[in-house]
């Protein structure tokens, strides 16, 4: 690698507070604010408000929107009424 072309690259925790749950990884990102982890030494805090703590689709609570059901219901509202013979399909 060139040197001094690439950012910082450290040791960050990475905590998601509405699960109550931190993540140390690496990163390029930096933050003011520190935190003692369990190994005793001191990184880098940055909160986030969405990990897959607390994302519903990597927890299990999804859900699922009925799209067929909204295009019925836009059809009923705004298409043409439905044919019922053959000689009205043409």
């Amino acid at each position: 690698m060139k040197q001094g072309i690439h950012p910082d690259y450290h040791p960050v925790v990475f905590r998601d507070a509405s699960a109550d749950v931190a993540f140390l990884t690496r990163s390029t990102a930096t933050s003011a604010t520190t935190v003692e982890w369990t190994d005793g030494n001191t990184y880098p805090v940055v909160d986030v408000e969405i990990s897959s703590a607390s994302h519903p689709f990597f927890t299990g609570t999804a859900r699922v929107v009925d799209t067929a059901g909204r295009v019925e219901k836009f059809r009923r509202r705004y298409g043409r009424p439905a044919a019922t013979s053959p000689e009205e399909l043409r």
